[in-house]
């Protein structure tokens, strides 16, 4: 087994350090947040003081963070960059979701230190990493691909190879894009048939059995007591987060903008979820969407 070092404990990075030390890893972490650190400790990883005291010895470098600047940051530009720390040969796999350039841009400053550097965004939200079902998108070359896969496969169920570096991003971004519309138009649609008078369980259902089924139908609907397990169900606490969503959305765009690619549908979601962040909601999950209807109804 590998000593993997892991920063960012978020809702993303907590889950995932635990079936990194479920597979017999040891597992090397650091968070800003010490509390972070205290609970994967917990659970029997490694705490560490500092970034460059979690890649000691490490292998394998995993990283899940919340914006491009911080990985930008954090390997190459920060007053201590992690690349100095690192033996040549070292793979770093980059999980956070962020800028395509940003990503290749890193991925050209890990060939100069002589180490191997790919993006590895995931699908599947809170609880497919606390499962170990995500997904992971791969930008890199081939042998970096398969480098990263049998470690990526003990925190998901499917390793994709999108391209080269940046390429796992790009897909990222098309993904979040497209979750974007399904949530914001599942949300219209119930909420539609509830103010008419139908059970939003019953509603579902239909749906799911008709050409109007989807991902968010499936596992993560956004009416409260539909679906047990999910944020809506739990105070639209954990999972996904508005903000998070809304950077996203942001990626998206820009990618549309240096494209020359019409995204109406996008921008329209992007629209939705920038309302709702800014009425107060940037915490609660994606799926509160529904909670925008609702009080617009209201006049709220």
């Amino acid at each position: 087994m590998a000593t993997i070092a892991f920063i960012g404990l978020g809702n993303m990075g907590s889950p995932m350090v635990v079936n990194l030390l479920k597979a017999g890893h040891r597992v090397q972490v650091y968070d800003l947040q010490p509390e972070a650190v205290r609970r994967a400790a917990g659970q029997g990883a490694t705490p560490a003081a500092s970034a460059a005291e979690a890649v000691q010895q490490a292998e394998l470098v995993i990283t899940m963070l919340q914006s491009g600047t911080q990985v930008d940051s954090l390997y190459v530009s920060g007053p201590d960059p992690l690349f100095d720390h690192l033996a040549a040969g070292t793979l770093v796999i980059d999980c956070s979701t962020i800028d395509a350039a940003t990503a290749r841009a890193t991925a050209a400053q890990a060939m100069t230190h002589g180490l191997e550097f790919i993006d590895a965004p995931v699908s599947g939200g809170v609880a497919g990493a606390e499962a170990g079902t995500l997904t992971f998108i791969v930008g890199g070359s081939e042998t970096q691909f398969a480098e990263a896969k049998p470690v990526l496969q003990q925190m998901g169920k499917q390793v994709l190879h999108a391209g080269e570096h940046g390429a796992g991003q790009v897909a990222k971004a098309c993904n979040n894009m497209l979750l974007a519309v399904q949530m914001a138009g599942t949300c219209e649609a119930l909420n539609m048939g509830i103010n008419n008078g139908l059970d939003p369980k019953v509603l579902s259902e239909i749906i799911k059995q008709s050409s109007g089924n989807n991902w968010v139908l499936q596992l993560y609907n956004p009416v409260p007591g539909v679906m047990d397990k999910v944020p809506a169900s739990r105070g639209y606490r954990g999972g996904f987060q508005v903000k998070l969503m809304c950077k996203d959305l942001n990626l998206a765009m820009e990618l549309s903008r240096d494209s020359g690619s019409p995204v109406p549908m996008g921008s329209a979601a992007r629209a939705l979820f920038n309302l709702h962040q800014v009425a107060g909601c940037d915490e609660l999950d994606f799926s509160s969407l529904l909670t925008l209807f609702q009080s617009s109804e209201r006049g709220e």
